[in-house]
Parts: structure tokens; C-alpha cells; sequence
């Protein structure tokens, strides 16, 4: 009995020293969250990512993975993101990543990493998004990422990679974003991409793809962009693309007609009998004929790989052989320009992001017009304009240094342009909410180049007049961005934490947190005056500006429920057109003074009017004020003021705004006061 009792005890013993040794092994990890297999994963990725060791120093086999540069951990302590572009990696990418279980973005775009897409990848199938865009990634794209459910976002484009697109990739059911532009792919266009519903931008650009394009594709609801250029394309293009006006590119691809589309010439009957996906010869990826996805209109009378060619079919198949050839060795010379410049470029790193639903990589902006400062230079650190002082502008070193930030620091607050921060769109600007490193939240205003004045220094004269704008009723700027790679500006402001005054109008009865107590919306009056007055005036050294574009959208309300005009200025960065287009709104709600359709100029008395028409709105609480003038005018207050008020409210005070209202939106300039003389009635 008591040998048996010694044995037991010793098995016992035996058992804790055998933990308490595998604990010590797994204690640092277990301590921190992360498993052991997530830190070997991870050593393991540092060593091919960086043979050298010159970049990752941070990623220590004993410490703590949540904190290696680049990387971010989720809530559970398990590594979520990896984020390191732009870092100068030159090697390959280990299949070891494939064991980061709960990744959800994995972003290494802008090095020069070489060798293959793991195919392991696929086993990641919680991930978002996946960029390995702008490296020298080779080899084909693996058939596997078409088994990555969650995927919203693939880019790859920028590499060398050959082969044909996957059909398999038509299983990608949440997919966004396709970027596969710039390498060496070949082969039809998959008819299976027309299965991807939720697509909205496909960039298949600067391949080697031949054959029609699918007309499923062109039925895609959501799709914005599809640009196909500078491919061997041929055959009929669907008319469904029509819809997509400029979002939809082609050229160079000679072998197209279509009926709808100006630069397209119409389909003759060679086109539609046999628009063969295969081009003539063996496909220089290798590919044999049937491994190459066909297209979705293939309506030629083929039988497995032979088809029926008549000897016209043939001189058309010749002739177009060789204009393709001879298109491919030009835009190729070309291609190989555009894309060495492009990879002297450098973005900064990003310690912590989240999924992004947008494409960060807008490199394909290289390749169209030259319209703007912000694509058409070289600039000497490649993103910043104002980066080497030039001169003739009037920046000075400090203020251009206190104002700039750089891309990694908007990418990073907005969590990669993430659609969960979007807070709204424009025709010439998006908008999104951000949080900088230190805490501060922003809201960022991106403007594409397209966007923007073409003459550099009238640009950089408008990012002054931004950054001398300074007053307790205008949104601050705190800074902005040039990102040449993206082909964008980014004016970074403080947010506003209660929207704009648009969202306290037309408020039903039952709404009372955005029902405006009556001393809020004289406040609000007076200090909307006081932010058009300060604009008007040439205080504080800074020149008189008009806004332009005033409105209730364009009146924020902070957490105090003081108002503060956005937009100041604005319209000193945008094109002429742009500006124009932005005013079909203004003019739809009444804003825009009537004598500027005969002039078509802006002055402040144009302000003037826009904020008459504000004090309507804010009295009587409605978006729409056209027939309330006519009741201001005839002394009705009672039908003129906001009844969410249920009476409670000054009638003194009520009729002196409504005074300034009529004499604000007077028909005639000269009949309407100046805005001094306006805060003085306001103040009085």
C-alpha cells in the first residue's frame, strides 16, 4: 500500500515539473495574450521578410508581438493586423503568415518584396483585406484566394505576376475592390468576376488579357470603375458600360467597338462572328488553350480548341496580331517609365489599422492627364509640395512645417480610408472621420488631383489662404497632405461633434434632442455672422475672402452648439468647373443671390444674401423658406417661427431677425447691408 502511495506521488511530482517546465517556455506569450505558434509564425515571417534583419529589429523572439512595429493586436490580444509598407522589405513573403489565424489585414505594399503569393494565404480566412501591391512579386496568382470568403479587398497589382486571373476568384462573394493592374497577366477576362456583386472598382489595366469583355461584368450593380486599358481586348463592348461614363476606361485596346462609347468604332460583322479569346500562337505565359478562362459572350462556333477559320477571320486575327504587338512593345516602353518613377516613392509606416474598404493605391492615377500640381511634378521627398520651399508662393519654412503631415498619418487615423469612417461625399471630395496619434479627432477631407487648379502656384497660394484662416466660428485646419503616389490632397480639420445645422431642420415634433432651444438659435445667428464678417475682413493678415458657398451643410455645430462655417476657402484649391458644379446645389436651395445669374461673379453681398436666407431657416426650423419670406413680410411671426418651440421663444427678438433676413436677401445688392453693419444689429 505504501509503495503504491509512493508511486502515485511521484507520478504526481513528475506531472507538475513537466508543467511548470512547458508553462516557463509558454509563459511570456500566455502572459501576453498571443499564442506561442502566433510568435514562431511571426519569426518566422520577420526572417523572410527581412533576411537582413535591418528593418524589423523591433521583433524580438522573447517579446511581445502587440508590440512590434507594424503589427496591432485585437481585444483578445491575438495579432489582427500587420501593417508594414513602405519599409524597404526585400525578400519573400513565408507561408508562415497563413498561421496568423485571426489576421484580418495584411498590408506589405510599396516594398520590394520578390518571390511567389503563398498559396497558405487561403487559409486565412478571416481576412479583409490583402495588399501586396507596388513589390516584384512573380509567378501566377493562386487559384486558392478564391476560397477567402471574407476578402472585401485584393490588390496585387504592380508586380510581375503571369498566368491568367482565376475564375476561382469568382467565389470572393464580399469583394470590393480589385486592383490587378500593371503585371504581366494573360488570357481572357473571367466571366465568373460578373458573380462578385459587390464589387465597385476593377482595375485590370496594363496586362496582357485578350478576348471580349464579359457582359455579366458590365451588369455589376455597384460597380463605379472599370478600367481595362492597355490590354489586347477585342470584340463588342457591352452597353451597359455606358453608364459608367468616366469610370470606365479602355483605351488602347484597338481590337473594341461598341455603339455608345465616342471613341469606339462600330462592330462590323468580323467582330461579332468570331471574337476568339485566344490569341494567335502559343499565350507566352505558357497557359495551354484550355486553361485559360473564357470570356462570357464567346459566341464563335468553336469545337474544344479548334474553330472555324475562314481565310477573312484569319487576315483579321493577322492584322490584329500585329497592331496588338505592336501596341504592347509601345505602351510597354512606356509602362516601364512610369512605373520606375513610381517606385521611388516612400510611404511611412502605420503601427495600428483596421479593415479598409477602400483602395489605398491609387497608382493608376499616374497614367491620366496631367491635371493638377499634385501628379505633375517631381517633388523632391516624393509627396509633398511645399516640401523644398518654394519660392515665388510666399511659404515660409515654419508654417509649412506646422501644417504638413504625411500620408502614413492620414492612412493611419482613418484606418486606411475605412468606408466605417466615411462621413460623406461630395462630387469633387470625400470626407472622413479620423483619430491622430495623440488622440485628437479630425475629420479629412480628401480631394482628388482631378479636383484641384492645374497651376501649381495658384494651388499653393490657395494652402496658404487655408492656413492663415483663424476664428472661434471656422472649422480649423490643422494640416494637410500631397500625396503623389494617390494623386490627392488631404486637409485635415478638427471635428465636430454635432454635425451641421442641416441636421436640426425639418425636425419632427417627437425629436427633441435636435429641437434648438430659442437662445441656441440666436447664438447660432450671431455667430455665423461673426465667422462671414471675419472672412470679409482683412484683419489678422490675411486677405478679404468671400466663402462662396455658404449654406446650412455648411454651418457645423461643436459640443457647445456654437456654429462654425466649414468650406472657408475652399474654392481657391478646386478647378473652375469643380466650383460650378458645387453650386447646382446652392442654387437648388435657395442660397445663391440672384444676380449672379447675369453676372456670374461672387461678392460678399452674394454672402450676404446666403445668410439671410440662413436666419430663415434657423427661425422658422425648415429647409425650405421660399414662400416664408412673403410671411416675414407681412409681420407674421407666429407663422414665421419654428412651432417645435410651442411659443417659447423672444417676439422682439424674432422680428429684428426676420428685419435682417428681408434686408439680407434683398433682390438688389446695393439694398443689402454689409456684414459689419449686420453684427451691429445683431448685437444690439
Amino acid at each position: 500500500m505504501g509503495s503504491a502511495l509512493n508511486h502515485f506521488l511521484l507520478l504526481c511530482l513528475s506531472l507538475l515539473l513537466n508543467h511548470q517546465s512547458s508553462s516557463s517556455s509558454s509563459s511570456s506569450a500566455a502572459a501576453l495574450g498571443t499564442e506561442p505558434s502566433e510568435l514562431s509564425a511571426l519569426m518566422e515571417l520577420k526572417s523572410s521578410l527581412d533576411p537582413e534583419g535591418r528593418v524589423l529589429s523591433s521583433w524580438a523572439g522573447g517579446g511581445d508581438p502587440c508590440h512590434f512595429e507594424g503589427v496591432a493586436c485585437n481585444e483578445h490580444g491575438k495579432v489582427a493586423n500587420i501593417s508594414l509598407q513602405g519599409k524597404g522589405l526585400a525578400g519573400t513573403i513565408s507561408p508562415s503568415v497563413s498561421r496568423l489565424r485571426w489576421l484580418s489585414g495584411l498590408y506589405l505594399h510599396y516594398n520590394a518584396l520578390g518571390g511567389e503569393v503563398p498559396r497558405e494565404l487561403a487559409s486565412l480566412t478571416g481576412l479583409l483585406d490583402l495588399y501586396l501591391n507596388v513589390n516584384n512579386l512573380s509567378g501566377t496568382i493562386p487559384e486558392e484566394i478564391g476560397t477567402m470568403a471574407s476578402l472585401q479587398v485584393l490588390q496585387l497589382c504592380y508586380n510581375q505576376l503571369t498566368g491568367s486571373i482565376p475564375t476561382q476568384l469568382g467565389l470572393l462573394k464580399n469583394l470590393n475592390v480589385l486592383a490587378l493592374q500593371s503585371n504581366r497577366l494573360a488570357g481572357a477576362i473571367p466571366a465568373s468576376l460578373g458573380d462578385l456583386i459587390q464589387l465597385t472598382r476593377i482595375d485590370l489595366s496594363f496586362n496582357k488579357l485578350f478576348g471580349s469583355i464579359p457582359v455579366k461584368l458590365a451588369q455589376l450593380p455597384r460597380l463605379r470603375i472599370l478600367d481595362l486599358r492597355n490590354n489586347t481586348l477585342s470584340g463588342n463592348v457591352p452597353s451597359e458600360l455606358v453608364r459608367l461614363d468616366g469610370g470606365f476606361q479602355f483605351g488602347n485596346n484597338t481590337g473594341l467597338c461598341g455603339v455608345g462609347f465616342s471613341s469606339l468604332r462600330v462592330c462590323t460583322s468580323a467582330d461579332l462572328i468570331n471574337p476568339r479569346p485566344e490569341p494567335l500562337g502559343r499565350d507566352p505565359s505558357g497557359l495551354k488553350p484550355q486553361e485559360i478562362p473564357q470570356s462570357a459572350n464567346l459566341t464563335a462556333d468553336c469545337n474544344d480548341s479548334h474553330c472555324d477559320n475562314t481565310p477573312r477571320s484569319s487576315a483579321v486575327s493577322v492584322t490584329a496580331g500585329i497592331v496588338a504587338v505592336l501596341v504592347v512593345v509601345m505602351v510597354s516602353g512606356l509602362f516601364a517609365v512610369a512605373w520606375y518613377r513610381r517606385r521611388k516613392q516612400r510611404i511611412g509606416s502605420s503601427p495600428e489599422i483596421s479593415g479598409s474598404r477602400l483602395s489605398t493605391d491609387q497608382a493608376k492615377e499616374v497614367h491620366r492627364k496631367n491635371a493638377s500640381p499634385l501628379i505633375s511634378l517631381e517633388y523632391s521627398n516624393g509627396w509633398d509640395p511645399l516640401a523644398d520651399g518654394r519660392s515665388g508662393v510666399g511659404f515660409s519654412q515654419e508654417v509649412s512645417q506646422s501644417f504638413r503631415f504625411n500620408l502614413e498619418e492620414v492612412e493611419c487615423a482613418t484606418q486606411y480610408f475605412s468606408e466605417v469612417n466615411l462621413l460623406g461625399k461630395s462630387n469633387f471630395a470625400s470626407t472622413y472621420k479620423g483619430i491622430l496619434r495623440d488622440g485628437t479627432v479630425v475629420a479629412v477631407k480628401s480631394i482628388n488631383k482631378s479636383s484641384c487648379k492645374s497651376e501649381e502656384a495658384e494651388f499653393l497660394k490657395g494652402l496658404k489662404l487655408l492656413t492663415l484662416l483663424h476664428h472661434e466660428n471656422l472649422v480649423v485646419l490643422r494640416g494637410f497632405c500631397c500625396s503623389r503616389g494617390r494623386g490627392e490632397c488631404f486637409l485635415v480639420y478638427d471635428f465636430v461633434a454635432n454635425g451641421s445645422l442641416s441636421e436640426y431642420l425639418d425636425v419632427k415634433p417627437n425629436d427633441k434632442g435636435r429641437i434648438l432651444d430659442w437662445s441656441v438659435r440666436v447664438s447660432i445667428i450671431k455667430g455665423i455672422g461673426k465667422g462671414i464678417d471675419y472672412l470679409h475682413s482683412n484683419r489678422a493678415k490675411k486677405p478679404p475672402l468671400v466663402h462662396q458657398n455658404l449654406s446650412a451643410e455648411k454651418v457645423l455645430i461643436n459640443h457647445h452648439f456654437a456654429p462654425l462655417l466649414s468650406g472657408s476657402g475652399l474654392h481657391k484649391l478646386l478647378a473652375d468647373d469643380v466650383v460650378f458644379s458645387t453650386l447646382k446645389g446652392s442654387a437648388a436651395m435657395g442660397y445663391l443671390a440672384p444676380e449672379y445669374t447675369t453676372t456670374g461673379r461672387f461678392t460678399e453681398k452674394s454672402d450676404v444674401y446666403a445668410f439671410g436666407v440662413i436666419i430663415f431657416q434657423v427661425l422658422t426650423g425648415k429647409t425650405r423658406v421660399t414662400q416664408l419670406r412673403l410671411g416675414a413680410e407681412g409681420g407674421k411671426l407666429e407663422d414665421l417661427v419654428d412651432e417645435n418651440l410651442n411659443g417659447n421663444f423672444s417676439k422682439p427678438e424674432a422680428a429684428k431677425l426676420a428685419g435682417i433676413a428681408l434686408m439680407c436677401t434683398s433682390e438688389a445688392p446695393s439694398q443689402r447691408p454689409k456684414m459689419e453693419a449686420v453684427l451691429k444689429e445683431l448685437s444690439s
